[in-house]
């Protein structure tokens, strides 16, 4: 967007960077109306570049399935590739599918597989957003985008932002070279060994339900509550309610 690139070559006007303020503000304001009463929620993360046919898209449509059948809302970033597939999954058995949709100069358009999504121009407010909502997280392989709402995760719960919900990578093979990395990064006393122990690695979809089971249902304790009204003033949408 020329005018993100515009804003990030520098201070600019004080209006300038006023407006832009308010814009961020009004967004966020609009994902949270819009998004507050779909949890509880787990994201996944993946390329949108793996189409059906591969196998990564398989193994999100599945990873999709199970995570509804536990009772959640499967969120992703509403776009094509893994995103689309684990919605595909949510809604093959009949469970509830939402997307944080990023608007890109070439247009990415929501999936056809979600029952809610809310579009969003900066990046920074929807890693926010889709980590808000989630009690876990599973991040498929993936390219710059998905690294980077790995790391974001990561960091908050290693910084203690954030609960220690639980991270899930699947695939071995693809990421045993970020694993190579990270044993580096602790060799190089950049990361500490208690690190390794913020993220699972499984190849298995039954293995992460049960991580999910474990570490999500039971430590937080989801419960089904009355299910709360939305207000259209705010144009904000409903499914069923967990509490803590």
């Amino acid at each position: 967007m020329k005018e993100e690139i515009r804003f990030l070559e520098g201070p600019q006007s004080r209006r300038k960077e006023l407006w832009f303020a308010f814009k961020t503000f009004i967004e966020f304001i609009r994902g949270f109306r819009s998004l507050h009463f779909v949890g509880p929620c787990v994201t996944i993360f993946g390329s949108a570049r793996y189409q059906e046919g591969h196998e990564y898209y398989d193994l999100s449509r599945k990873l999709g399935a199970e995570v509804a059948k536990l009772g959640f809302t499967v969120m992703t970033g509403g776009g094509p590739g893994l995103m689309e597939a684990a919605n595909r999954g949510a809604k093959d058995v009949g469970g509830r599918s939402v997307g944080c949709n990023i608007v890109l100069p070439h247009e990415q358009h929501p999936n056809p597989y979600l029952d809610h999504w809310v579009n969003i121009r900066y990046f920074f407010v929807r890693k926010t957003l889709l980590i808000k909502y989630s009690y876990a997280f599973i991040v498929l392989p993936g390219g710059f985008g998905t690294m980077d709402e790995f790391f974001e995760a990561i960091t908050l719960i290693q910084t203690k932002k954030i609960e220690a919900f639980p991270i899930i990578l699947v695939g071995k093979e693809f990421y045993s070279s970020l694993i190579d990395q990270l044993n580096s990064m602790q060799i190089n006393q950049t990361i500490s060994e208690a690190d390794f122990d913020l993220f699972h690695l499984t190849d298995s979809v039954e293995d992460a339900m049960q991580i999910i089971r474990e570490k999500s249902i039971s430590q937080f304790e989801l419960t089904p509550e009355k299910k709360i009204l939305p207000m259209r003033i705010f144009k904000e949408f409903s499914f069923r309610q967990y509490r803590k």
